[in-house]
This record gives structure tokens, C-alpha cells and sequence, in this order.
């Protein structure tokens, strides 16, 4: 896959960027060497190899610190207040999420 300057320009007006000329030539080749990089990386067979959940598990033991995904109840209603106090939209403590209908 290549990148053209349409691409580059593309990308940078959805990242709301200015490049010059020559930064815009810059980005194309630099992007068009990590999809050349990306496709040498699709291209190795890797049946067989168990994933791992992170890249040193293969050399040293590794233990992830992972806490327990508990719920814990308010106390008191101002720590559900200052909880609340950045959602979008909420009622009675709860957030109100749009309607999604398929």
C-alpha cells in the first residue's frame, strides 16, 4: 500500500495540521516506510506461537499487577455529587447514556 499526497493531505486536515510543501513530502515518505515496515510484519507466519500478554514474558517471568474489578457503593451523597459532577448528563445518580436502537 502507498501513500499519496491526497492521503497525507487527508490526514492532515482530520489532525487539524498545516504542512508546508515539504513536511507534506516528508510525511509521505516517512508513512509510506512504517506501511513498508507494517507489511513485512503482516508477512511472517506466526501459526502456531501462543500470544503473550507482554513482549518480555518470553525472556523472564512476568507478573502483570492487575487489581480486582470491584464496585464499590457511595457513602454519602456528596461523594456521589463530586462523582457525578463530570458526567455529560445524569438523574436521581445515575448517567444518562443516548437511546441505540438497531
Amino acid at each position: 500500500m502507498s501513500i499519496t499526497e491526497q492521503d497525507v493531505a487527508r490526514i492532515a486536515r482530520l489532525a487539524r495540521i498545516e504542512l508546508s510543501p515539504a513536511d507534506n513530502t516528508r510525511a509521505q515518505h516517512e508513512l509510506n516506510r512504517i506501511m513498508g515496515l507494517i507489511e513485512q510484519l503482516q508477512a511472517v507466519d506466526t501459526s502456531g506461537i501462543e500470544p503473550m500478554a507482554h513482549p518480555l514474558e518470553a525472556h523472564q517471568e512476568i507478573k502483570l499487577r492487575l487489581r480486582d474489578d470491584k464496585s464499590a457503593a457511595t457513602h454519602t451523597l456528596e461523594q456521589r455529587q463530586s462523582l457525578m459532577a463530570n458526567a455529560p448528563a445524569n438523574e436521581n445518580g445515575l448517567f444518562l447514556v443516548p437511546t441505540v436502537i438497531e
